[in-house]
């Protein structure tokens, strides 16, 4: 029977609580030809090369593997700027940007924190009693999803509608899974999905609010109004993207500092911490793992191998993330970790637009979960993963309380102005 390969092992979920030593072998080779044609690229200096390389596309109609995964849109979802190239991926992006962050909505994200500080709050209130709770269930999923249901304009509710779909077109990434089955997954969830934002749009264009996707609908900024196409993808983009990537920040960094007893004594005394700390957990957990269906537009010599015009490549941030070469002792946590290059939200133009609110979301969380949970200690180590092997969590994380602490008085849950 054939070994199978580094990366084969890596795709393989026995090996999902910890991919890193796979990795390491990965790196050995820092441009890996895969049986398909493809190419893997493990090595951090490439990766950062390749992210800012122009002859390196995100259009997914070159891709043959991303239209064998649905991934253009063929599994019923729609496609997104995340997926094209300039200018249209500039374009798009623009517009959406125009109403989500900085320089023309800079105080959006910024102004959510009092909420997001209410929302973490309410949730670590309602464990009291309990002395065995489920991080992932109690605090990383219903933190992210809440809010980005409320800034998208996601009516109560709706949440547990499009779980159920999200759940199914991330299970559809699981590599035990065979291709029949993975694309009947993708295509059934995707086609909800859609019908799904078509509706909220529509609602919204009907009776605009004060939410994003009336913003974003009714924008007549100079790249003119984002198509009724693209408004339900860039919707879709942010309303999964938006609580999925930012589930597994939450959860990954309460399981390492569960895991390092001494940083989590040091942000409960210093809250401070928490600003490079989660630039850390970037680094050492990311949430996403690798980036696939990168086309090359021309040949590419990178790593000592030419990538032909043509081949698919996919990018293992994380890989990147753990790169010795970038990061002196990368497997060890360093919650104050100087100059933190991580590739933790990708970079160059693709960089990932919801950077701003996972960090603050990240923050908030975390430092409540250190400063209010009393003598929190995991209960299975490992704890059980989710089936995906590119956003890499748990799926559920056990912990035994011995209580919850009060909140401080006279000072509100959040950041401090400091550290804001």
């Amino acid at each position: 029977m054939t070994e199978p390969s580094t990366w084969e092992q890596i795709l393989d979920f026995s090996h999902r609580a910890n991919p890193y030593p796979l990795y390491a072998e990965l790196r050995k080779t820092p441009v890996t030809l895969l049986p398909d044609g493809s190419y893997l690229v493990s090595t951090y200096a490439e990766i950062s090369s390749l992210l800012h390389d122009p002859r390196v596309s995100s259009d997914v109609s070159l891709n043959p593997a991303a239209a064998e995964a649905g991934a253009g849109g063929e599994a019923g979802m729609s496609p997104t700027f995340l997926n094209m190239d300039p200018p249209d991926h500039d374009r798009f992006r623009r517009i959406a940007m125009r109403n989500f962050g900085p320089p023309h909505a800079p105080g959006r994200v910024a102004g959510l924190e009092p909420r997001m500080a209410e929302i973490v709050a309410e949730l670590i209130d309602d464990l009291q009693g309990k002395t065995r709770i489920d991080i992932v269930d109690d605090l990383a999923y219903p933190l992210p999803v809440t809010v980005i249901c409320e800034l998208l304009g996601v009516p109560p509710g709706d949440e547990r509608r499009f779980r159920v779909w999200v759940d199914a077109a991330l299970e559809s990434t699981d590599p035990r899974l065979d291709s029949e089955a993975q694309q009947q997954k993708r295509v059934e969830a995707g086609q909800e999905l859609r019908a799904f934002m078509e509706e909220l749009v529509e609602t919204h264009r009907q009776s605009p609010g004060n939410d994003l996707l009336s913003a974003m609908d009714s924008d007549d900024g100079p790249e003119g109004r984002m198509p009724a196409e693209q408004l339900v993808g860039t919707g879709l983009l942010l309303l999964i993207a938006g609580h999925e990537t930012t589930v597994n920040l939450i959860a990954n960094g309460a399981l390492t500092l569960l895991r390092h007893p001494d940083v989590l004594h040091r942000l409960r005394n210093d809250p401070d911490l928490v600003i490079p700390m989660v630039e850390e957990l970037l680094r050492y957990e990311p949430p996403v793992h690798f980036v696939p269906f990168r086309t090359a537009l021309d040949n590419i010599d990178i790593g000592g191998t030419t990538i032909p015009k043509g081949a698919g490549i996919t990018l293992v941030l994380a890989a990147g993330n753990r790169d010795p070469e970038q990061f002196p002792e990368p497997d060890l946590f360093i919650p104050e970790r100087k100059n933190n290059g991580h590739l933790g939200f990708g970079g160059g133009i693709h960089l990932c637009v919801g950077a701003p609110l996972a960090r603050l979301e990240a923050q908030i969380a975390l430092t409540e979960f250190a400063l209010r949970l009393q003598n929190p200690r995991l209960v299975t180590d490992p704890p059980p993963y989710r089936p995906s092997p590119f956003l890499r969590g748990p799926r559920h994380l056990a912990a035994d309380i011995d209580g919850v602490a009060v909140p401080t008085p006279g000072k509100e849950p959040g950041l401090t102005p400091q550290t804001r």
